[in-house]
């Protein structure tokens, strides 16, 4: 086995090879701004509905040039202590009794000690900005769009000059910026001046031709004729009125659990048994055992007749 490079893809065709090797399958528009965020050294902000692969194309990059990953999984009501960094208040409160207890009389150089790196604790942005030369780590901030407009505003200073402020301390600047992958689910909008730092793209759902070769890299013990019905019968379910369509993880699941249970074919049986592998919500699950399920099964039928 080669040993993995840090080194950044030289061109769209090595980017595009370099996801294709940790089993990542995208389209060339993709590995084109992907390309241009490494070599331009800005951040990627992927855009796309939940389970399209947007937080896997971190881990593949990070995983492919032998980068640490850094995730910031977002949430409401995130704030800096939880995102940036925080001090050790109970190691603080220990040297400050130590300290007096010594009969140190100095408060400033008492102020100086509490407040230094070895009271700091560093989280994810804080990390981010901190590498070994050559090796910039790889950021992910997953689902953005579930922050404040708040947060959103502080970020703007870490994407455009990749630093963060410290009051007690100073300024901490990265030497190398890191990768930065941005994902959204946009479920709401984010404002013009955070995308604006960025170069976008919006990861939609694959073609049929694309998805199944996702499935035979990502469960190569399906059977052929399966994962054939599997990935035809998703993109026609995306094409109905549901709740939630599934996404690429879920036909990838519903592909593992189907192989798990040694089916080498879709059957009206076996859709109504599985089908909560796929599908998330009550409503959505009903409408495909009322009889959308059936019809869908038999177009599908009918498809990969005509095609074989």
């Amino acid at each position: 086995m080669t040993a993995k490079s840090s080194a950044l893809p030289a061109s769209i065709d090595a980017t595009q090879q370099l996801l294709a090797d940790g089993n990542y399958v995208a389209d060339r528009s993709l590995a084109t701004v992907l390309y241009l965020a490494l070599k331009m050294k800005r951040p990627l902000f992927l855009e796309g509905e939940a389970g399209v692969g947007k937080t896997e194309i971190a881990k593949v990059i990070a995983s492919a040039l032998d980068r640490p990953l850094i995730r910031l999984q977002c949430y409401e009501g995130l704030d800096i202590n939880s995102a940036v960094y925080e001090w050790n208040y109970a190691a603080q409160m220990i040297e400050i009794r130590m300290e007096e207890a010594a009969g140190a009389a100095n408060r400033d150089e008492m102020e100086r000690n509490v407040f230094s790196e070895k009271y700091l604790i560093r989280r994810p942005v804080l990390e981010a900005l901190s590498c070994e030369p050559g090796r910039a780590p790889v950021f992910l901030i997953d689902e953005l769009d579930r922050t404040d407009e708040a947060f959103e505003a502080f970020l703007l200073e870490v994407l455009s000059d990749f630093q963060v402020t410290i009051p007690e301390i100073g300024t901490i600047k990265a030497d190398e910026p890191p990768i930065v992958i941005i994902t959204t689910n946009r479920t709401r909008e984010i404002h013009d001046a955070l995308k604006r730092r960025c170069l976008y793209h919006w990861v939609d759902y694959p073609s049929a031709e694309r998805e199944l070769e996702i499935v035979a890299r990502k469960v190569p013990q399906a059977n052929k004729r399966l994962s054939a019905e599997v990935v035809s019968y998703v993109q026609k379910l995306r094409e109905i009125d549901l709740f939630k369509v599934p996404g690429v993880a879920e036909t990838i699941d519903w592909a593992g659990a189907l192989t798990e249970l040694d089916k080498v074919a879709l059957d009206p049986e076996t859709v109504s048994d599985t089908i909560r592998g796929l599908l998330r919500y009550k409503d959505d699950i009903a409408r495909i055992e009322s009889g959308e399920g059936r019809r869908i099964l038999k177009e599908v039928a009918a498809e990969l007749g005509a095609a074989g």
